[in-house]
């Protein structure tokens, strides 16, 4: 009898264990709840391809599809057969890795690799059932997932009908190579300007260095005739944006200047003086940004609003007095425009910065006259007149 109580609590034990190695979803998909080496020597002992979820905790995306897809008894049904599957999160421990080793770059991406770890198929965005399915068909089979084009690719292939299901196979992949392979598909055509390759340099065109952006500008009257000038603006803008989301260094501020003089040529020296201002306070480098106020300061208009944020910016982190007291101009300035609580504030803190505390004091009552009159809160100037009043 205690033979059996041992082996029953055993069994218990056993599968209470397995049971929370597991993300379940009753029918669903299994998701081991183990590290990335536990699960790619699984792959290994049962001969599968591991199936990859790269989430983040703020998808909601992620979350829809744990909610309506991986629930699923024909998603559960398929990706359990053929696949180990784990779930892991790019912005902690491990995932961090994975991360930068697949170039994950958006949420969800769904990776399915082999045993050794070497990436196979993959698609980025929320897949509903009949989307998922088909993807882990694709990714079983040898001759269509994106490995295979990828061999086919660098082994010189260069059919136009090819490369063109190559390329949006990698668009959706969200992959980093896309680029590459549309403009290897451009260079199979001899008319860029047919509707059929404008239309397709549209979809694919993600990258402001490539030739395809060049020959949007070149030819942007016709594209805005295709798709309309709101579309076509929103989209360069987007493209710059981007493109200055990625500047984290100050040697790549040249090739922003070069964009603002290939995009925007009248207006290009203005951008690119502007930008440096916002670059140089975004990275924390003070003296340089207050040098670039300076000299955008000296060749163009800035609104009142503007005057007054860069004013109080200097307030807070500049202290050679010469360049605060070019401040108080700016911030006047602003107060000539339109008197009001906010710049008012600005300039009794600068006169305080500067010691100049009579105006200070007058200054700080005046805005808080303002804020009262339009029931806005002054907490900001009350604690200036109590610094003033203790003395510090």
């Amino acid at each position: 009898m205690m033979q059996f109580v041992k082996t029953m609590l055993f069994f218990i034990l056993f599968f209470s264990f397995w049971g929370n190695s597991f993300a379940q979803y009753a029918e669903g998909v299994n998701f081991l709840d183990i590290s990335w080496k536990e699960v790619m020597a699984i792959a290994q002992k049962e001969d599968k391809l591991i199936f990859l979820d790269a989430y983040t905790d703020w998808c909601q995306p992620c979350k829809a599809m744990d909610r309506d897809v991986f629930s699923q008894k024909a998603v559960g049904d398929l990706i359990n057969d053929s696949f180990i599957s784990i779930k892991i999160n790019m912005e902690k421990g491990e995932g961090l890795t994975l991360r930068e080793k697949y170039h994950i770059k958006a949420y969800p991406t769904l990776v399915f690799v082999d045993s050794d770890g070497k990436q196979l198929h993959r698609i980025a965005g929320y897949q509903n059932v009949k989307q998922l399915l088909e993807v882990a068909k694709t990714a079983l089979d040898p001759t269509k997932r994106l490995h295979a084009m990828k061999e086919k690719f660098d082994a010189g292939n260069r059919d136009p009908g090819f490369l063109k299901k190559y390329a949006k196979a990698s668009l959706k992949a969200l992959d980093g190579s896309h680029i590459k392979i549309a403009e290897a598909f451009l260079e199979t055509q001899d008319n860029w300007k047919s509707t059929k390759n404008m239309d397709f340099i549209y979809t694919f065109l993600t990258d402001t260095d490539t030739k395809m952006f060049d020959f949007l500008i070149e030819n942007k009257a016709r594209f805005c005739e295709m798709y309309g000038t709101r579309k076509i603006t929103q989209k360069i803008q987007g493209l710059i944006y981007n493109e200055i989301e990625d500047t984290k260094d100050e040697s790549s501020l040249d090739q922003i200047d070069k964009l603002y003089a290939k995009v925007y040529p009248q207006k290009a020296k203005e951008l690119s003086a502007n930008f440096r201002m916002s670059f140089y306070r975004n990275a924390g480098d003070f003296e340089k940004y207050a040098q670039a106020v300076l000299d955008y300061m000296d060749n163009y208009q800035v609104e009142g609003e503007r005057l007054n944020d860069i004013a109080w910016t200097f307030y807070e982190k500049v202290e050679d007095k010469s360049l605060l007291k070019k401040a108080t101009k700016w911030v006047r300035k602003s107060i000539k425009m339109n008197s009001n609580y906010y710049n008012n504030d600005t300039l009794a803190a600068l006169y305080y910065k500067l010691g100049k505390k009579k105006k200070a004091i007058k200054t700080a009552k005046k805005a808080i006259a303002l804020a009262e009159k339009n029931k806005q809160d002054h907490t900001g100037s009350d604690k200036l007149l109590q610094l003033i009043e203790e003395g510090k």
